[in-house]
C-alpha cells in the first residue's frame, strides 16, 4: 500500500534529497508531496542562518547542478586571500586556494579579495575590524602579521629575507600567507650603556677596575640592521676593547691625574667604528677607578704623607709672616714713641687683667711712668 505524505519547507531551510543514498533534488520553501513508502527517501535539512554552508559531502554536492544553482562559489586562487563580509563586519578570511560556500537566498555576504603580491599594508580599517572580530588566524594558521611601532622608534620589515619597508610610528597590518615576515624594531632615542667592573693591567702593571658611561642612538636602522643583530651588545664589547687598549697604554698615575684624557680617547677611537655601524656615540666617561686593597693603602699612605708635608710647608710660611711682622712693628715702635708708649699701655692693660688685688703707691702718674717701660732710659 502506498501513502502520500507531505514535507513542509520554511523560509528559513533548504531540504536535500536522496533516494536510496544518492542525491536527488533541493526542495525549496513550500509544501511538497512524496509517494511513501516504498521509495527509498532521505531528507536532510539545512538551515539558511549560517553563513557558510558546510557539509561532509558538499564536493559531491557541488557536482550537482540543483545544488549549485541554489548556493554561492567563492573560490580564493593560490596567490590571493579574501575577506567575507556580512553587514559590514569581516566574517572570515578565507586561506588561498581554498572556496566559500553560502546559500543565495542566506545572509547578504560580500567578498573583497586581496593579492599576496602586493606589498602595501593593509588598510588601518581592514586591520581594526580583523583585530576586533579575531580573525588574525584562521585555524592554526597565522593570517595576519600585525606590528605596532612605537613613537620615537623606527621598524624596518622584511619578507623572505628582503626589507619591503621601513615604517614610522604607528600600526600595520601585513597578509601573512604564503610569506615569512619579520620585523625589527629600533627605538631612535638616546640610551644609556654602561661597562662596569673590566679588570685591566696599567702600563706599570698595576691591576684596577673602571667603570665606564656612555650614551648612544641609532641613527641609520638599515646601516644597522644589515651590519649586527644586537646593537647594545656589539657597542658593549667595542667599549670593552678600546677601554682597555687606551688603559694599557698608561701609567697609574697618569689615569688618576686624568680620568677626562682616558674618556677622550676611547670616544675618539669608538667614534668612527660607530659611524660606520651607523649609531651616534656621545657622552662617553669614565665613572670610576676601582683599585685592589693593598694599592689603596699605599695610596692612602702617600696621600698622607703629601698633606702632611703641606701642612709642614704652610706652618713655616706662618711662622716666616709672623716673625716679620713682629720685626716691622718693633721697627715702628721705634721710630714713633707715642706708639711705643701705646704698647705699653696695652700690656698693662693685660696685666692687670691677671691681677686679683692692686695697691698704687706714688700715684697714678707714677703707677703709668713707672710700672711698665719697653725701653731702657739710657740708650748707647
Amino acid at each position: 500500500m502506498f501513502f502520500i505524505n507531505k514535507l513542509d519547507v520554511s523560509d528559513g531551510q533548504r531540504v536535500l534529497v536522496y533516494r536510496r543514498g544518492r542525491f536527488e533534488t533541493l526542495l525549496a520553501p513550500g509544501r511538497h508531496w512524496f509517494w511513501m513508502p516504498g521509495q527509498g527517501l532521505q531528507f536532510e535539512s539545512l538551515s539558511l542562518a549560517q553563513s557558510e554552508l558546510t557539509h561532509p559531502n558538499l564536493d559531491l554536492l557541488l557536482q550537482k547542478p540543483a545544488f549549485c544553482d541554489a548556493v554561492n562559489i567563492w573560490q580564493v586562487g593560490p596567490e590571493e586571500t579574501a575577506v567575507i563580509w556580512r553587514d559590514n563586519q569581516p566574517l572570515a578570511v578565507l586561506v588561498p586556494g581554498s572556496r566559500y560556500v553560502s546559500f543565495k537566498d542566506g545572509p547578504a555576504l560580500r567578498i573583497e579579495r586581496f593579492a599576496l603580491a602586493d606589498k602595501a599594508p593593509l588598510p588601518n580599517a581592514l586591520l581594526s575590524a580583523l583585530l576586533r572580530e579575531g580573525l588574525v588566524r584562521v585555524g592554526n594558521q597565522q593570517a595576519v602579521t600585525a606590528l605596532s611601532v612605537p613613537e620615537q622608534s623606527q621598524a624596518l620589515l622584511f619578507e623572505n629575507g628582503e626589507l619591503i619597508a621601513e615604517l614610522p610610528p604607528g600600526r600595520y597590518g601585513y597578509w601573512a600567507f604564503n610569506r615569512e615576515l619579520q620585523a625589527r624594531i629600533f627605538d631612535l632615542t638616546w640610551q644609556s650603556l654602561e661597562v662596569s667592573g673590566q679588570e685591566i693591567l696599567t702600563k706599570d702593571r698595576v691591576s684596577l677596575r673602571i667603570n665606564l658611561s656612555a650614551a648612544y642612538r641609532i641613527a641609520d636602522p638599515l646601516q644597522v640592521a644589515r651590519q649586527v643583530k644586537k646593537v647594545d651588545e656589539h657597542l658593549y664589547r667595542r667599549l670593552q676593547l678600546v677601554l682597555r687598549e687606551v688603559v694599557g697604554t698608561r701609567t697609574l698615575d697618569g689615569l688618576l691625574a686624568d680620568k677626562d684624557a682616558v674618556s677622550k680617547a676611547v670616544a675618539r677611537m669608538l667614534g668612527p667604528v660607530a659611524q660606520e655601524l651607523g649609531v651616534e656615540l656621545a657622552d662617553v666617561g669614565v665613572k670610576d677607578i676601582i683599585l685592589p686593597g693593598e694599592m689603596k693603602a699605599i695610596l692612602n699612605q702617600v696621600v698622607e704623607a703629601q698633606k702632611a708635608a703641606e701642612a709642614n710647608l704652610i706652618r713655616r710660611r706662618e711662622e716666616t709672616a709672623a716673625t716679620r711682622s713682629l720685626g716691622n712693628t718693633a721697627k715702628m715702635m721705634e721710630a714713633s714713641p707715642v706708639l711705643l708708649r701705646l704698647k705699653e699701655l696695652e700690656s698693662l692693660e693685660k696685666v692687670v687683667e691677671r691681677v686679683g688685688h692692686l695697691n698704687v703707691y706714688g700715684g697714678l702718674e707714677q703707677l703709668m711712668t713707672g710700672l711698665v717701660k719697653l725701653t731702657s732710659e739710657n740708650k748707647a
